[in-house]
């Protein structure tokens, strides 16, 4: 009977209480909706929500994104659309960053993943969703939601160029990012 309990369980999946609307713009134009799993990744969704509720996300371009892989976005320090200092993709935010909140949340397409640099508990501000399964990020990456409306949107956004998926020309850009229960 326990083990029906726990399969159960794990079946049923991260609760869905808070989520993200965003109005992209750019070669993708369109609503994209992710559901944030707070209780698989509660530090992380609260740092995302906060920035959100900021609007420090509004105005921030998906920098680094790779044609069969993910795109990425949430440089709140040097992605704002219309930088030129070239460092889109190396800054957060002003909050600390964050410890790893790994989970057994497959990397599979639509899942928002956190970005992080070398150390596991560097996760900031900038986050991924995920075109096509990853699983190599597997616990090694922090899962923190999942899109449920908009992926056509998200599979139009400008492809980079490269291994490092860098962005030229004028990135699609997160118009504005709202919190939603």
């Amino acid at each position: 009977m326990r083990k029906l309990a726990i399969l159960m369980s794990l079946m049923a999946g991260p609760a869905f209480a808070t989520g993200l609307e965003i109005q992209i713009a750019g070669e993708a134009n369109g609503t994209v909706k992710i559901d944030l799993f707070e209780d698989v990744a509660p530090d992380h969704v609260a740092q995302i929500t906060a920035l959100t509720s900021e609007g420090a996300y509004d105005g921030v371009v998906f920098h680094r994104v790779i044609e069969g892989f993910m795109a990425q976005t949430g440089d709140v320090q040097f992605g704002k659309q219309g930088d030129t200092s070239g460092r889109a993709g190396t800054g957060g935010s002003e909050r600390p960053d964050l410890k790893a909140e790994f989970s057994a949340i497959p990397f599979d397409r639509g899942v928002v993943g956190m970005a992080r640099a070398q150390n596991p508990d560097s996760a900031n501000s900038q986050f991924f969703i995920m075109f096509a399964p990853g699983h190599f990020l597997n616990g090694q990456y922090t899962v923190v939601g999942q899109v449920t409306e908009g992926m056509e949107v998200v599979d139009a956004i400008k492809r980079g160029q490269g291994q490092s998926g860098a962005v030229p020309g004028q990135p699609d850009v997160m118009t504005s990012v709202t919190v939603v229960e």
